[in-house]
């Protein structure tokens, strides 16, 4: 059974979820960083998310909201299906210093990703994170909060995959080897060198054997498609990445 305290409580130090319903403003006070874990599944206790359990119209001056309004705008008596909806649908607020801090680590988290992923197509060498950061101020880049970092990564590795780019650089690409009966190879060659960017050599006698350059992404579909194919009597194995 949820708590139901006064309607003056003074709270501080909270991360607020806000939702208007109902032509009213409902607010619930939670600890930092639980929203997010609450909505990707990964907290499902209401009491590790919430530093009260109470419905407020106003949370720093601890105006609680009346029952009958969040009960009207929600078609519900029930607080917690009212709470868990406001933590699913609202909106998370934040302060301009933490959402410059949150912006700023998100940034950090693009550049290394982009810096992982990349390699200088002149040397084959990976660029450093600072190297990345340094394009991405160039280029006026703008983080996005609401992306994820590694959407973000791949859209800045198209960019900067353009002619002419501020820092030239192309995806990694792994060195695979693949070997498989020959009887096999003459039925699904064709497929899987569709897959492939680059074939460094090739021998066929009773088995068929390649070694060649992909991009990561293409990884899962050669093996699926080998093991698939060939019953499980070809093998797909990564030799590292190209350049790392």
């Amino acid at each position: 059974m949820i708590r139901q305290p006064g309607t003056n409580i003074k709270l501080t130090n909270v991360s607020i979820v806000k939702m208007k319903k109902g032509g009213k403003r409902f607010e619930i006070a939670c600890y930092k960083n639980k929203v997010n874990e609450f909505r990707t599944g990964v907290e499902t206790d209401l009491s590790e998310v919430l530093q009260i359990e109470q419905v407020f119209t106003n949370v720093p001056k601890g105006q609680a909201a009346k029952k009958e309004d969040w009960t009207k705008a929600f078609g519900t008596d029930d607080m917690n299906k009212v709470i868990e909806e406001i933590l699913r649908k609202g909106e998370l607020q934040v302060n301009n210093l933490e959402r410059s801090h949150q912006l700023a680590a998100l940034s950090r988290e693009i550049a290394t990703l982009v810096a992982e992923m990349t390699v200088d197509p002149a040397t084959g060498r990976k660029h450093t994170v600072g190297m990345v950061e340094k394009a991405m101020t160039e280029l006026g880049y703008s983080t996005r909060a609401d992306k994820a970092a590694k959407s973000q990564a791949l859209d800045l590795i198209k960019t900067l995959s353009q002619p002419g780019s501020v820092l030239p650089l192309e995806r990694v690409r792994m060195r695979v080897r693949i070997t498989m009966p020959s009887k096999d190879a003459k039925r699904i060659k064709d497929k899987v060198v569709a897959l492939v960017d680059e074939v460094e050599e090739e021998e066929m006698d009773a088995e068929w054997e390649t070694i060649v350059k992909i991009s990561p992404s293409s990884f899962r579909a050669i093996t699926d498609l080998v093991n698939d194919e060939t019953k499980g009597k070809g093998r797909v194995e990564s030799m590292g990445n190209v350049g790392a």
